[in-house]
């Protein structure tokens, strides 16, 4: 089917209901639907948006476009969970069916604001000649989860900036609300700016935030300020950036600096801070968003995939999925990643290993999945190279090892099963002193998700391999490495 900007632009409305149960028929006989993962009923699923706690529950939208596996009119779709863990499908949250996101409902935030939730998002229009002209929208939603438009709240672009020019994030500091965004000022490069509310409703252009990377990447999406252990953290998703060594090497990239804390309640928008550092190093992560739950807990969850690629789930008509839960916090000067506690629940069986491998692969029995989580611990190491190969089949494996020579973690997904994004590369590497390492992965049926050291490190791919691949390996060449694993069943 040629995806033709009519059929990118169509409403869910518009079609027919047969059309939409033979898509979801199409959908549902994929054979790499996800277990215990966020994912679309139908078409695209991307940035996570609205990422709250409210009423009880935790909220979670997401960028949805559900005719196809393509961007085209994005609505806005809600899930909740009691518990981060277990995710119900609400239902269509915002959608595109105003003059002002007439184009789609874009990415945006949530704060709690007298009893209710307010939702603060972009709307996407285009005119006759398709020229893009934004609008910062807000939207309420009661304690019985209906959602009502209020309509623009910012409707023009400040001097110096382009129309692209998109994914407010809101937070609340004293009796004030403010909101950051992604820009692209006139001379195209990326940066975030600032305005300032005390009702939500009306808002002040505070300016840009100054920070020292004055040309980095052409556009700065999906912004998100927090304090976190008495710093201030600034995350962005900069488009635009030229691989450097192990680094930006993805499309496009999503990382944070970490500094002083800005004093916006006193207009003081420098924020002096360290380098940029990549979230996450592995080939299918964007667009993060994070929150504040009730136990004081800063959370991340992002996009696992990357726009402009094609996927093998294409030809399915559906495409991509949210990463799990992640909690931060602050560790010499990085932001360190570990799955929420709740993912505990969903463990099913167990098996425990240990064992001295040495110049060898090897398989145990009754060690094998296609949706588990497995901790893999290495130490005593004098090999030049270990680690661990998951959904192994004949012609297929996923790899994870250290490189003791170069000090490097790698994951290797050139033999995952059926290929994605190629033409970006088929490992990821990052620099890694410790020769004593602690893998936690979690792996579900085309996807994975790595924790190295306490969350020190991540890596998150995407893997298309056969259900048949199910084996799990262990391996030590040119020394040997002591190790010792649990894996936990999942079933869903």
């Amino acid at each position: 089917m040629k995806w033709t900007k009519e059929r990118r632009y169509r409403k869910m409305e518009d079609a027919t209901k047969e059309e939409l149960t033979n898509l979801k028929k199409i959908v549902n006989s994929s054979p790499w639907r996800q277990t215990f993962h966020i994912q679309p009923e139908t078409g695209l699923l991307n940035d996570p948006n609205g990422f709250s706690y409210y009423n009880g529950e935790y909220h979670l939208f997401y960028q949805w476009f559900p005719l196809g596996p393509v961007h085209g009119l994005k609505y806005w779709y809600h899930t909740k969970s009691t518990n981060l863990v277990d995710w119900e499908n609400v239902g269509i949250g915002i959608a595109p069916n105003d003059y002002f996101d007439s184009h789609g409902a874009y990415s945006g935030s949530a704060v709690k604001h007298n009893g209710k939730l307010y939702l603060l998002y972009t709307g996407n229009t285009r005119d006759e000649k398709w020229e893009r002209h934004p609008y910062q929208c807000l939207a309420v939603m009661e304690q019985n989860r209906s959602i009502t438009k209020l309509g623009p709240v910012i409707s023009e672009v400040p001097k110096g900036y382009t129309d692209h020019f998109r994914d407010p994030k809101v937070w609340k500091e004293g009796d004030t609300f403010f909101a950051i965004l992604g820009a692209q000022r006139t001379n195209e490069t990326g940066c975030v700016v600032l305005y300032r509310s005390t009702n939500l409703l009306d808002w002040t252009f505070e300016g840009e935030v100054h920070t020292s990377l004055e040309s980095f990447g052409y556009m700065w999406e999906c912004p998100d300020y927090f304090e976190l252990d008495s710093q201030g953290v600034l995350i962005f998703s900069p488009q635009g950036l030229m691989p450097e060594g192990d680094q930006y090497q993805n499309i496009y990239q999503s990382g944070y600096v970490i500094g002083e804390k800005m004093n916006v309640q006193q207009g003081n928008l420098k924020f002096s801070h360290g380098d940029f550092i990549e979230l996450d190093r592995g080939f299918d992560f964007y667009a993060p968003q994070t929150m504040l739950d009730p136990s004081g807990r800063r959370i991340l969850v992002g996009w696992m995939g990357l726009p402009e690629v094609e996927y093998p789930t294409d030809p399915y008509g559906w495409a991509h999925c949210l990463t799990l839960p992640r909690e931060l916090s602050i560790r010499n000067g990085k932001l360190i990643q570990k799955p929420v506690k709740e993912l505990e629940l969903i463990r099913g069986e167990k098996t425990e290993i240990e064992a001295l491998i040495q110049n060898e692969c090897r398989e145990f029995q009754g060690i094998k999945g296609e949706t588990y989580e497995l901790i893999a611990h290495f130490s005593r190491n004098t090999a030049e190279e270990f680690g661990i190969e998951l959904r192994v089949g004949e012609n297929e494996k996923t790899i994870i090892k250290y490189d003791s020579k170069i000090k490097k973690v790698i994951f290797d997904r050139s033999l995952s099963g059926e290929a994605v994004g190629e033409q970006y590369g088929t490992a990821r590497k990052c620099s890694m002193e410790s020769d004593d390492l602690t893998f936690r992965i979690f792996v579900d049926v085309s996807s994975v998700e790595i924790f190295i050291n306490e969350g020190e490190e991540v890596f998150t791919g995407r893997i298309f391999p056969a259900k048949e691949s199910k084996g799990i390996k262990f391996f030590a060449y040119n020394g040997a490495v002591q190790l010792k694993a649990q894996k936990w069943e999942i079933t869903r």
